[in-house]
């Protein structure tokens, strides 16, 4: 049919997909045809089962393939019209989603240095215990769907806590949510049209990436420094692309782990101010900083920020409970547009989260996760360094660390290699706003203590 050239500058799975495009396209595959297996293409050719699932997803994506549940992928019916095709519409930019689903957040690897979540024994699972038993001894009303903005006391405590990060709000300006994704669904959804310039942390969290690029926007990577942003390049793409919104995560970056300094979210405003965009900042490893830091909330005191966080990294995941603050008006829209696209939130996980904030144990655990973090950011980048790789920063705080090999240049085929061996990577393209090859990699600290993932990483990187 086709055949690959591993010595080629182009990757495998790049090969792979314009050669089935191609086979597609001058007919030789025709409409409702099978394709290989993916093991039996990975032996033939002899690469990478994850390089050809990779392969296959983006030609699903692009429109070549119909993937049929335990059957296999199949040629799909192609448009007449060329402008018809998913990969040639004028807002199309393959996404990596497929990839997501399938290694990224694949947590049947053994090793998983490159997920994003912190395992069960760090995180407050007495207080969520004790939390459910209260609520078995209470009357908990089982029948109703709850407050629309979200579990009244829980907002009200919200309000507090924003409070002791010095920005004020009123409880009516919180919005409780199934966790930061749907806050920043919520937000994305009411402030993108198709074709709007945004901009958006380079590199930056994946799902929002997706999302955006799903709702048609114009994504504008806005480069991070290891003390926040590059403020001329940021400053540049103000001038030239007049954005409508900048989503950032100034605190503990997903992925560098970077903070910005004071001085950049003061510019980050002046612009903002200047050039008429909103601000969505989101900070949800704000509990994880053991130092007290200015917010561009706290900045601004939500005229042109609207506040994103959750809870889901010092109680549980599960629970999905995350909240937003905005300006009373901005704040009426989102609570209706919740209330639109799925009612209410759950006001048991509310009452449950409630209950284990107000747990007088609380504060001890975010405490002592703190230092335990501070101490697996200092093993992690030690053994980084011993195998020879570059780190962004050293924030000893949160949870990544983003590195790089001088030996790597491609880090999503090294995640490849690494998922045969059991191990999950996390690859930098995954981060990048327009899916480029990275040789970074994010590296979840909690979860680089197995001597086996840096033999395999000393093994790689290995100079040829």
């Amino acid at each position: 049919m086709f055949t690959l050239n591993p010595q080629s500058s182009t990757p495998l799975v790049l090969q792979i997909v314009a050669g089935f495009r191609t086979a597609i396209d001058d007919g030789e595959l025709r409409s409702g045809s099978k394709a290989p297996s993916i093991r039996q293409f990975a032996h033939a050719h002899n690469v990478s089962v994850f390089t050809v699932v990779d392969a296959y997803d983006r030609l699903v994506a692009q429109g070549y393939f119909a993937s049929r549940p335990h059957s296999g992928f199949f040629v799909k019916q192609r448009p007449s019209s060329v402008a018809e095709l998913p990969g040639h519409g004028p807002n199309f930019s393959f996404d990596s989603m497929w990839y997501l689903r399938r290694i990224f957040e694949n947590r049947a690897l053994r090793m998983k240095p490159g997920c994003g979540w912190l395992p069960g024994d760090w995180l407050f699972q007495d207080g969520v215990r004790r939390g459910l038993r209260s609520l078995a001894a209470d009357d908990v009303d089982v029948g109703g769907y709850g407050e629309p903005k979200g579990y009244p006391p829980l907002r009200k405590l919200v309000r507090d806590l924003l409070a002791e990060q010095e920005i004020s709000v009123t409880s009516e300006q919180v919005l409780l949510t199934q966790g930061s994704s749907q806050a920043m669904d919520l937000v994305a959804r009411r402030l993108v049209r198709p074709g709007d310039a945004v901009l958006v942390d380079d590199p930056g969290y994946p799902n929002l990436l997706f999302s955006l690029r799903f709702l048609g926007a114009r994504l504008i990577g806005v480069p991070r420094i290891p003390s926040g942003y590059d403020l001329v390049a940021l400053e540049r793409l103000v001038i030239e692309e007049q954005p409508k919104v900048f989503f950032t995560q100034p605190r503990l970056q997903s992925p560098t782990g970077s903070i910005a300094q004071l001085a950049h979210l003061h510019r980050v405003m002046q612009l903002a101010d200047k050039h008429d965009f909103l601000v969505v900042e989101n900070d949800i490893y704000a509990d994880l900083d053991p130092e007290p830091r200015p917010s561009l909330a706290s900045l601004d005191q939500l005229n042109r920020v609207i506040y994103i966080s959750s809870f889901s990294k010092t109680i549980s995941p599960n629970i999905r409970v995350g909240y937003l603050a905005a300006n009373p008006d901005l704040l009426e829209d989102l609570a209706q547009l919740k209330m639109i696209s799925g009612l209410t939130s759950s006001e048991f996980s509310e009452r449950l989260a409630h209950g284990a904030l107000t747990d007088g144990r609380c504060r001890k655990h975010v405490k002592g996760l703190r230092e335990r973090l501070a101490k697996a950011h200092v093993d992690a980048a030690s053994r980084l360094l011993d195998v020879g790789f570059e780190i962004f920063c050293e924030p000893k705080a949160g949870i990544f660390l983003w590195a790089r090999h001088p030996a790597v240049a491609d880090s999503a085929e090294l995640a490849y290699k690494a998922a045969e061996q059991d191990i999950l990577l996390g690859p930098g393209h995954l981060f990048s706003p327009d899916l480029q090859t990275s040789p970074w990699l994010r590296f979840n600290v909690i979860f680089c203590d197995e001597p086996a993932l840096f033999a395999f990483l000393q093994a790689q990187c290995q100079a040829p």
